[in-house]
């Protein structure tokens, strides 16, 4: 587990989808579902900090934002 602290605005679409709730953001193409709206946040939050984790540890930050289509200013800032 990394001990940096990141912080961060991602643009992030809830939708209710029957009984459960869903969160994704097309930034990073991940989702993740949750029985309520509190929930769901909740585990949104969690997951997106174990995929920058991931890619960090790997060190595959580059390649990986680049092929979702960020633009380089923003791999120089959050690969530091």
């Amino acid at each position: 587990m990394l001990n940096n602290k990141l912080f961060f605005n991602l643009p992030v679409v809830i939708t209710k989808q029957n009984k459960h709730f869903v969160a994704y953001t097309p930034a990073l193409d991940i989702s993740t579902s949750g029985k309520s709206e509190k929930d769901v946040k909740k585990r949104f939050v969690e997951l997106v900090n174990i995929f920058l984790e991931e890619i960090i540890e790997k060190k595959t930050v580059d390649g990986v934002l680049y092929e979702l289509g960020w633009e380089k200013e923003y791999l120089k800032a959050i690969s530091r």
